[in-house]
């Protein structure tokens, strides 16, 4: 089915990755970096399924190569630690066909990417063929009209003015200046070290400790760059994306939606499902009629329904033994006491088939998961061996410096695209965090607990269904064959009360999980265990009732004779 999955990450330096590897390696292509003089070869890699450039209208033409693309990004971010790119990963939904999702990437990154600027490469891939998704990497720096690229940040200096501090660029300085701004030096005061304008120093006689002035830890953000990486546009990136996705699958007449909003956000508070289950002591606010302090509070109310019935037929016995009243309202508690049972069997089952599906939905993700974080931490660890490798290999070995080079490159790629679909996975298993997988671990155990827990229980409640068969049936025949017609009708009256008592019952054990749906199931099963003719029953009701309405109208008719008779007189 179509699932939301869109995660945003940045492909940095500060890392340990390159925007030219990370191309390489999504589009499966041969790429040779200029900056560290690395030849990146992914062409073997398989799941490529499309890829593609797609530039905004100043962008050079000969970026639709990506390997000038991207190494022109390469050559114009001098730092160590510099931002390369923006990279997206995007579930597709597996309902579409290749063209059909390859044409909503296209649109998508068209309206949200390119249209604003950015210089895109996208590819899509899917190498198990039940995992369509799409890399998609795009510039972070914008561009000019003529093609060159903009500046990320400007230095900016906070300067004062009577008290009040103000930050300005180099070319706002200038006029700031002429309106009396100054900007703050460090000076040493005393034992300590502090921001001063020139002319409050000069007034006081400090010496400056430092020629470079106070600016903003960061600089001044351009514009465009600042939008960019706000999180008010990845929120709107993400709603897109969902509105995409949602636009294609109706326009294919696919009956499936996706909604990019969190589960909280979405208002669903709880699991998919009613009976999901925690832990025990959270059972009572989650439902779960499986977990054992919910399962002992059903049997604890079950005994107490035996021990009552019991205590019944002791009773009883004391009587008359062959009194009718006495027998309809025996045969009428023990019927009561075996719906409820049935009913009891009833919910098991339904409470295992929704374990059996909650259990085969996550199982296969949390195999999968498991396997990915496998290879992930031995991702990992391979490449911290190959760090400390390339630590102990002597600068006087440039070969065996790029060829470790390019081992780390390929590796961090590849850790990259493991951590992408282990974050799939926690999406598709309705986590957030590893820890929630974990806790859906245990959980996923405490499901299969519970299974064995309730066959268990079933076992009790169908030992005690046929003892109540048989004391049921050995209460029907006490009567003589010509009682039978007194003993059903006697039962046919007091049954409503009995049915308004099993309803309240069931209401108490079960609470808001009570179904009359499955209570007239329970019913009908039992009857039929009894050998009872339910039609029987409602064919005599119906018999009774019209005895009852023909003796009220020859009443009726006799009083009106009597009144005319009295007015003659």
């Amino acid at each position: 089915m179509a699932i939301y999955h869109m995660q945003a990450k940045v492909v940095s330096r500060g890392s340990g990755r390159s925007a030219v590897a990370a191309s390489a390696y999504m589009s499966c292509s041969r790429m040779y970096n200029d900056y560290d003089g690395i030849q990146h070869d992914y062409t073997r890699k398989q799941g490529l399924i499309y890829q593609e450039v797609m530039l905004p209208p100043m962008a050079p033409l000969e970026w639709n190569d990506r390997e000038q693309l991207w190494n022109a990004v390469e050559e114009n971010e001098k730092t160590k630690d510099s931002r390369l790119a923006r990279e997206f990963v995007v579930a597709l939904p597996v309902e579409l066909d290749k063209d059909s999702n390859i044409s909503l990437l296209q649109d998508f990154i068209k309206k949200n990417f390119v249209d604003m600027g950015m210089c895109a490469d996208f590819a899509i891939h899917n190498t198990d063929g039940h995992n369509p998704h799409a890399h998609i990497l795009l510039t972070v720096r914008p561009l000019n009209e003529n093609g060159t690229w903009q500046y990320k940040t400007e230095k900016e200096y906070l300067c004062i003015k009577d008290g009040e501090e103000k930050g300005f660029t180099a070319s706002e300085f200038k006029t700031a200046q002429k309106q009396g701004w100054e900007k703050q030096y460090r000076y040493k005061v005393g034992k300590k070290k502090e921001y001063l304008t020139s002319s409050v120093a000069q007034e006081k006689g400090y010496e400056r400790n430092d020629k470079h002035p106070k600016s903003s830890r960061y600089g001044r953000q351009n514009p465009i760059s600042e939008q960019w990486n706000s999180d008010e546009q990845l929120c709107i990136w993400r709603a897109n994306w969902a509105d995409a996705v949602n636009e294609m699958l109706a326009r294919n007449q696919i009956n499936a939606t996706i909604d990019h909003r969190s589960f909280a956000d979405q208002g669903i508070t709880e699991q998919p499902t009613i009976h999901e289950g925690y832990i025990a002591q959270n059972m009572e606010k989650k439902g779960m009629i499986a977990d054992r302090c919910e399962i002992n509070r059903q049997i604890r109310a079950d005994n107490k329904m035996l021990r009552e019935l019991k205590a019944k037929v002791a009773k009883l016995a004391e009587a008359v033994e062959k009194s009718i009243p006495i027998i309809a309202e025996t045969l009428e508690a023990i019927r009561n006491h075996m719906i409820f049972t049935q009913y009891h069997l009833l919910h098991n089952e339904m409470q295992k088939e929704v374990i059996h599906d909650w259990m085969n939905h996550f199982n296969p993700i949390l195999n999968k998961y498991n396997t990915v974080k496998k290879k992930l931490k031995a991702k990992v660890t391979e490449r911290k061996e190959l760090n400390v490798k390339k630590e102990k290999t002597s600068i006087l070995n440039p070969i065996q410096h790029i060829k470790l080079n390019q081992q780390l490159t390929t590796i961090t790629e590849e850790i990259e695209e493991l951590k992408s679909r282990k974050e799939q996975l926690i999406f598709q298993a309705e986590c957030s965090t590893d820890k929630d997988m974990t806790n859906l671990s245990k959980k996923y155990d405490q499901m299969n607990n519970n299974l064995d827990i309730l066959d268990s229980q079933d076992i009790s409640l169908k030992k005690q269904l046929e003892k109540d068969a048989a004391a049921f049936r050995e209460e029907k025949f006490r009567p003589e064959p010509e009682q039978y017609t007194e003993l059903l009708d006697t039962r046919i009256q007091i049954r409503p009360d009995f049915r308004d008592k099993l309803i309240e019952q069931l209401k108490g054990t079960f609470g808001k999980y009570y179904d009359y749906h499955r209570r007239d199931i329970a019913a009908n099963e039992v009857d039929y265990l009894n050998v009872e003719d339910p039609d029987v029953f409602s064919h005599r009701a119906w018999e009774l009732k019209y005895q009852r309405e023909q003796e009220m109208r020859r009443n009726q008719s006799a009083r009106t004779k009597k009144r005319s008779h009295d007015m003659e007189l």
